[in-house]
């Protein structure tokens, strides 16, 4: 398994220089960055679009993306180096390669009329035809588009008319061609063009859906035309409101007829038109930066949830038909076409925008789009990531919502590094290729120094002093280390014999230490990447740790006191540039790449036994030291740098319970970012700390729900109040209008009704006002309606939410947030009805009104529930575990909070969390303790293992496993029984032979599994087991335990040849008990593997068991037909209720399986970066037969390999692994 686990992503923008690089078909959307092409896919139950795929067989620059429209799984992708590509992103794999593409496929597109042909074209043409399959298989030129006059800029085949293409040319004017018509070559230029030579694009071209001789071109400057390509005449010329305003992209919009959008190039304004009007039925202005393409969904994404009946236009939503709702007059319909536009930007911005309802359905605002040169943390606020690119921009990231927050302002040319001034200057220093070096003040969005002693060449390293805030250093091609004053003083300059490409400051004095980076040093000492090493990082605590990252798209973990390499992460798509550690988390660390993501790792679980060694309690020597011990060979990992010390001195100077400091601050220190600070705030809140301790950003994150609407409120009134800086502040700051916007919705959500209407009104929004006020007073809508007689304003549409707040009816408030997705805001409106700030309009009952208030109040908790269970699912299926946990923790629900993160492998901080919690969370406490006892047998560390069972009651019958299974010397487990406080091995063997005289066939398994013979409770156990199955009435709680013991048996015995049909029938029985508990516990991925391996193993070897195949197969089906999820979206799987009989056989299946005792782990589970797709590092799961998503865990075999989510619940049912060879499976 990985030693370096994937944490976060910061995915690529889409790029700016191609045209035809975003795609969308049913519910996914795609987009090309310049070396990987990004897949979105719809979840239905959450009603989001989540990162699906990244394919990254590509290594030259992506230039086109067409998804096929006769089947949804494929697309097509060309590249600079003449490859084209055929994906299925259903499976993600390449199913078709072309090498030797004739030219860079600058345009590509799906032939309408042949299922398995793709049309590509170079700028200068002519027009290849790839046919993929089939007899005509291989690719034929275009009997006439070929011999252009100009580029093409594009090409377009017309979806009804077959064989109908038409080509948009760099000056401006089109081709069309036609099977059975003369050709038509360079026509339609734009009029004011015609005898120039003067060249205006054709930007984007698009036949109309619904004729077959229409097509709507745009020209870079002249705008757009609606032309006919039969009798070659311009039909319509379309006006913009501006002169200045040019056209980028355009598309129609499929469910509106007539309609179309187009994207403009300076500002990202989108225009809505129809073809029977010249100018634009609405403008939506969606960012500061230009549009680059636009696509229209085919199917928009439906909604889940529906409160109406059936019948057509209660409200009009994506789905809605492009018919107008009564109250609207026919134009403004027009500014409803329903549908989902996927906007690219010349940024690299990329959205789903819900034309409808005029709304980002999902947004990601900005990414790089080329090569990062160079990545680093703030010193004084960690929580913000920088990055600097080829691309010409310096970006600064939250790493906790891995969303931009600032962006340079661009035009640097190459950026190649980049230094954080010291404490908060709140300034980036930066190197460029050819512009000398810069300070960019990030508040005030400009650069306030620019440098430029090297002239033109290159700078390749950029350092701040970080004790004299005065001081910055340089490095450059042209062979100078210079350092300077910020405002250009040159202090010193040093020369040196070649190229200079590294510099620091030293952490303990002004010195500069300089290296050549062309020596290769470190590759002739560590040897294994394959290509030259560009980045590389010691680890501030573990002072052997060395990480790597190469041009062979790899990062390597070293320990240099052997020699050898740790651990080497794939998961990068291209050449490996920066590595940068977080200050305050040494194990957590971000690295930047030519595949344009930054991606963030912990190296926790290379330091395995020292966390534990924090959560058992042992001293401090074992848990800190100093370098020169540390660095012995072999000596155990030990902290030596100064966030662990800075941690002792703390702990140090306290006095009461120094344990849960401890455990709290190296839990900080040692979790990634992403949630572990909010759990330990809501913990500190649940153990009564006093509110003012909490820290700022604690409003920032999921908050305990007694906080939640109070730091709401105090919010709203903020957003009230706040007015503008003059610079303004990072990325998409919000107008006074937009804030005054939120600051109302935040006052509905809390019921405060009469507040929202005043801010309507001073919005202008009068009709949203008055909808409402009758539930403020009667008295109160009359003087509205007086002040809005004196008022004119725009009509605007109506909204849900307001209606429903006014009537008191939260729960279809809330059930209606929740099935947008908007899961925060459904917690919220409970909460405010939990505490009574919703106004409930009921019938009281005979018994007086508190009766009824309770059962009301009773109702709104009951809803706060499901509301706070939805959001912790959604962040847990999104493979962030600790904030599912710290859902639960906020409504005091801890048996839950401790199950998510068992459920998401954080045994570690469960067990910090739990011992902090108390007798709540003891029980799942204990079950982490357990599995990470098993965690310490791979290590092995046998002596911490013990350490950990023994802080658990009732421990025996875990210490016994563990002796059971440790394969020592005589010494060493003498050792552990004395330790375990066990009989000796020798007592062992008699207490066994005394139990099994006297019929106890536990007590006898248990002594003989601790004996010098432990292959002698194989027989017996398996006896037990095979008699209980035999009958009819047996339950999964008779025979699991004995099972379970009996699989403790240590493996040299159990593997030896004399324990062949022993084995055999072991691992049948736990394959078969396993399934049943991975049914038992919802464990639905592994439930069918688990029966293959029981009937494989059945087939195969000879056995004598009282199970069948038929059996099994018998007991699956029955599950798949009683289990299976109706999914409204696939209209091709019809559901098919369960016959009689395979209702029954369920039913008995669940009479033998009874109730999980710890009932909060029942579910499946979902490690951290589970859903983070790999660029270059593909495995196939040898249970699934598919392409493993998130993290690997590699059997025993060292080829085979299966998700760590589907390891890890496969361990927890059947501690064997599914090779079949009798190798217990340890993933933890």
């Amino acid at each position: 398994m990985s030693q370096v686990r994937q944490v976060g992503l910061l995915a690529a923008g889409c790029q700016p220089w191609n045209r035809d690089v975003c795609a969308a078909s049913g519910d996914r959307f795609a987009y090309c960055a310049t070396l990987a092409i990004y897949v979105y896919q719809l979840d239905h139950h959450y009603n989001e679009f989540k990162l699906h795929a990244i394919m990254s067989e590509h290594k030259k620059t992506i230039t086109a993306l067409s998804w096929c429209p006769h089947n949804p799984d494929l697309f097509a992708s060309g590249s600079a180096d003449n490859l084209v590509i055929i994906w299925n992103v259903a499976e993600q794999k390449v199913i078709a390669k072309l090498d030797n593409a004739k030219g860079t496929p600058a345009s590509l597109s799906w032939c309408w009329n042949a299922g398995d042909a793709l049309a590509f074209a170079s700028h200068r043409g002519p027009l290849f035809i790839w046919t993929i399959s089939g007899p005509d298989s291989g690719v034929t030129v275009h009997k006439d588009a070929h011999s252009f006059l100009s580029d093409i800029c594009m090409f377009r085949w017309h979806t009804q008319k077959k064989g109908k293409v038409a080509f948009g040319h760099i000056d401006g004017s089109l081709s069309i061609f036609q099977p059975g018509n003369k050709s038509q070559k360079h026509v339609l230029r734009p009029d004011s063009l015609e005898g120039t030579d003067e060249e205006d694009p054709v930007s984007a071209l698009e036949w109309d859906p619904l004729s077959t001789d229409y097509l709507l071109v745009a020209n870079l400057h002249h705008g757009i035309r609606l032309v006919d390509s039969e009798s070659l005449c311009c039909i319509t010329t379309f006006s913009f409101p501006s002169a200045a305003a040019s056209v980028q992209c355009l598309a129609w919009v499929p469910s509106a007829p007539g309609m179309f959008i187009t994207g403009d190039s300076q500002v990202g304004v989108l225009r809505i038109w129809n073809v029977s009007r010249t100018t634009p039925i609405d403008n939506f202005k969606l960012k500061k930066t230009g549009f680059h393409c636009l696509h229209v969904l085919n199917s928009p994404p439906r909604k889940k949830f529906s409160n109406q009946s059936p019948t057509k236009n209660h409200y009009t939503s994506s789905t809605s038909e492009a018919v107008p709702p009564p109250t609207l007059t026919q134009n403004q319909a027009f500014s409803l076409p329903p549908g989902h536009a996927v906007c690219c930007f010349l940024d690299g911005g990329i959205g789903l925008y819900d034309m409808g309802a005029k709304k980002w359905d999902f947004l990601r605002d900005l990414g790089h789009v080329e090569t990062i040169f160079d990545c680093k943390f703030k010193p004084d606020n960690p929580n913000l990531l920088a990055t600097a690119s080829f691309d010409g921009t310096i970006k600064v990231w939250d790493i906790n919502t891995l969303t931009a927050v600032y962006t340079s302002p661009g035009n640097e040319g190459v950026i190649y590094s980049l230094s954080w001034a010291p404490g908060d200057l709140n300034c980036i220093a930066g190197a460029t290729s050819r512009n000398g070096a810069f300070i960019w003040d990030i508040k005030k969005g400009k650069m306030v120094q620019r440098f430029n002693e090297h002239g033109k060449n290159g700078i390749f390293c950029i350092a701040w002093s970080h004790k004299d805030s005065k001081r910055i250093a340089t490095c450059s091609g042209d062979g100078y280390c210079i350092i300077r004053t910020i405002d250009g003083k040159i202090l010193h300059k040093y020369r040196h014999p070649a190229a200079v490409f590294g510099c620091d400051w030293s952490q303990n004095n002004n010195s500069v230490r300089i290296w050549d980076y062309t020596q290769d040093a470190c590759i002739n000492i560590l040897s294994g990447h394959t290509a030259p090493v560009r980045g590389l990082m010691w680890n501030t605590e573990i002072p052997y740790l060395l990480i790597s990252g190469s041009w062979d798209y790899t990062i390597k973990v070293w320990d240099t006191r052997e020699g050898i390499c740790l651990d080497t992460v794939c998961d990068h798509g291209a050449d490996v540039y920066g590595l940068t550690c977080h200050p305050r988390r040494p194990f957590t660390m971000a690295s930047c790449s030519r595949d344009s993501t930054v991606r963030l790792w912990s190296l926790t679980p290379l330091i395995t036994p020292l966390q534990i060694n924090i959560l058992a309690d042992r001293p401090w020597e074992e848990i800190i030291g100093n370098t020169d011990s540390a660095i012995e060979p072999g000596a155990p990992p030990l902290l030596c740098g100064k966030v662990s010390r800075d941690i002792k001195q703390e702990i140090e100077k306290l006095s009461g319970n120094l344990r849960v400091k401890k455990l709290r601050w190296f839990s900080e220190c040692l979790s990634p970012p992403g949630g572990s600070d909010n759990l330990w705030n809501l913990v500190a809140v649940i153990k009564g700390q006093d509110d003012s301790l909490l820290p700022q950003n604690y409003c920032k994150g999921i908050m305990h729900l007694k906080h939640l609407i109070k730091f709401r409120t105090s919010e709203a009134q903020e957003l009230t109040t706040v007015k503008m800086s003059k610079f303004g502040g990072g990325i998409g700051v919000p107008t006074k209008e937009e804030r005054l916007k939120e600051a109302a919705q935040i006052h509905l959500r809390l019921g405060q009704v009469q507040r929202y209407c005043e801010l309507m009104v001073e919005l202008g929004e009068w009709d949203k006002a008055l909808s409402v006020a009758p539930s403020v007073s009667v008295k109160y809508w009359k003087k509205l309606m007086q002040r809005r007689a004196d008022q004119l304003i725009q009509e605007d549409k109506d909204d849900v939410i307001p209606y429903c707040i006014a009537i008191g009816d939260v729960k279809k408030l809330v059930h209606f947030f929740m099935s947008r997705g908007q899961l925060k805001e459904a917690l919220l409106v409970a909460q405010a009805a939990c505490e009574g700030n919703m106004q409930t309009f009921h019938v009281s009952t005979p018994k007086g009104p508190s009766f009824s208030d309770d059962i009301y109040k009773e109702d709104f908790n009951e809803l706060l529930q499901e509301a706070c269970r939805e959001l912790a699912e959604w962040y847990f299926q999104d493979g962030r575990a600790v904030l599912a946990a710290c859902c639960h923790l906020a409504v005091d629900n801890i048996e839950l909070a401790m199950a998510y993160l068992i459920r998401g492998n954080e045994l570690e901080l469960a067990v910090c969390v739990g011992t902090v919690l108390g007798e709540p969370a003891a029980p799942a406490t204990h079950c982490a303790l357990e599995l990470l006892a098993r965690k310490c047998m791979m290590t092995p560390a046998w002596d911490l293992a013990a350490d950990l069972l023994l802080m658990t009651p009732d421990s025996e019958l875990q210490l016994v496993k563990l002796c059971a299974f440790c394969p020592g010397c005589t010494e060493e487990i003498s050792d552990l029984h004395e330790k375990c406080k066990l009989p000796t091995v020798e007592e062992c063997m008699q207490l066994a032979e005394t139990a099994h005289a006297n019929g106890k066939i536990f007590e006898t398994i248990k002594y003989y599994l601790l004996s010098q013979e432990p292959e002698k409770a194989l027989p017996i156990g398996i006896d037990f087991i095979k008699e209980h199955i035999s009958s009819s009435d047996w339950t999964l709680d008779t025979v699991y335990p004995v099972l379970d013991l009996l699989s403790y048996i240590r493996t040299e015995k159990l593997v030896l040849h004399t324990c062949t049909e022993a084995r055999n029938e072991l691992l049948i029985l736990c394959g078969y008990v396993g399934a049943l508990l991975a049914i038992r516990r919802q464990y639905h991925s592994i439930v069918p593997a688990l029966y293959e391996y029981t009937s494989q193993l059945l087939k195969r070897r000879k056995v004598s068991v009282p199970l069948k195949i038929e059996h099994l197969s018998e007991e699956l089906d029955a599950w798949r037909a009683c289990t299976q999820v109706v999914n409204p979206s696939s209209e091709d799987s019809p559901y098919t209720p369960p016959s009689d009989s395979q209702r029954l056989v369920y039913a008995t299946l669940l009479k033998r399986l009874k109730e999980e005792p710890l009932r909060g782990i029942v579910g499946p589970d979902y490690v951290t970066g589970s859903n983070l797709p790999s660029h270059s590092d593909i495995h196939i799961s040898c249970l699934t037969g598919l392409k493993i998503q998130g993290p690997v865990f590699f059997l025993e075999d060292g080829k085979s390999t299966i998700s760590l989510n589907d390891a890890l619940m496969w361990a927890k049912v059947n501690p064997f692994s599914p090779l079949g060879t009798g190798i217990r499976l340890n993933p933890f």
